[in-house]
């Protein structure tokens, strides 16, 4: 029996596709080293990247080889350095929140798979000491309009509290932050469920003048991601792979319990008011986000 053409049609159409998984699940990458930049972040943060980074590495690791990660931890206080990551930073992966406008112009491949369950996005406020009670009576969001939050310049946080009409004071240093908050310069700030403590351990609690309010939990879904050099796609496939192994065989979860388990349960998180604010900033493949947390 002859073959004819259309018979030539079908068979590329079922094999093809064959052809092209094979080849994206066995072509080893080039690298010799990943370079992971893990900079701008508080050592908590930097510390459960890692974790899941590593985790991601030795699921994937049959298929793609052991290949070492150097870890650069500096910080990059110019946001033009921090978008520039992958063309002139010499990284090949980092995390950060997903759709963060740095990265609007520049060439990367999403990883669209959150490590954090949403953490990021549990924003916890410090107010000055004595106006506890007036956030106590907030209700809803238009309470928080009416007053200023102080963000640091580069933050991603600046343009979401903007498009929710939330007035902002952006022209912060970090390390200035706290002492412009208790000169009255802004009403408050915020930090994730994640670093709130370290935050505030290290920077507010020999202040007698600011506090952590009680009542108020602001959401906006903020999910933290890996992104990966576009000039590395098997990379960004392995990673792809690995972050969907280590989500459905429950390492990441202990992970997430490792590093915050005991820190969401002392925040009582689900005990407070939530006031929920939009994130336009996200990526279409994860604008139907929702967070794993009460």
């Amino acid at each position: 029996m002859s073959i004819r053409p259309v018979h030539v049609i079908c068979l590329l159409l079922i094999f093809s596709p064959l052809a092209v998984l094979w080849y994206v699940t066995s072509v080893k990458s080039e690298a010799t080293v990943i370079n992971f930049w893990n900079g701008n972040k508080t050592p908590g943060r930097q510390a459960y990247e890692r974790d899941v980074l590593d985790a991601v590495l030795l699921a994937t690791r049959k298929g793609y080889g052991n290949v070492p990660v150097v870890e650069d931890r500096r910080d990059l206080p110019v946001a033009s350095d921090e978008t520039a990551i992958f063309r002139k930073g010499g990284a090949d992966i980092f995390g950060t929140v997903a759709g963060n406008p740095k990265l609007a112009n520049e060439d990367k491949l999403l990883i669209p798979f959150p490590m954090m369950k949403g953490l990021l996005g549990y924003r916890l406020l410090i107010i000055r000491a004595e106006d506890q009670e007036k956030y106590a009576a907030i209700q809803g969001i238009e309470g928080l309009r009416a007053l200023t939050n102080g963000v640091p310049d580069g933050w991603a946080e600046v343009d979401l509290f903007r498009a929710n009409g939330i007035p902002v004071e952006a022209d912060l240093r970090f390390d200035n932050l706290f002492q412009k908050l208790g000169d009255r310069q802004f009403d408050y700030t915020t930090f994730g469920g994640n670093e709130i403590e370290q935050v505030f351990s290290e920077h507010v609690a020999s202040r007698p003048d600011l506090a952590l309010e009680q009542t108020l939990l602001l959401y906006y879904p903020f999910p933290l991601v890996f992104y990966v050099t576009p000039s590395d796609p098997i990379l960004a496939q392995r990673i792809r792979q690995g972050m969907a192994i280590i989500s459905r065989n429950g390492v990441l979860d202990g992970i997430f319990e490792q590093h915050f388990g005991e820190t969401v349960r002392r925040l009582n998180l689900a005990e407070r008011r939530k006031l929920v604010l939009d994130n336009p900033l996200l990526p279409k493949e994860l604008k139907s986000f929702q967070p794993d947390l009460p």
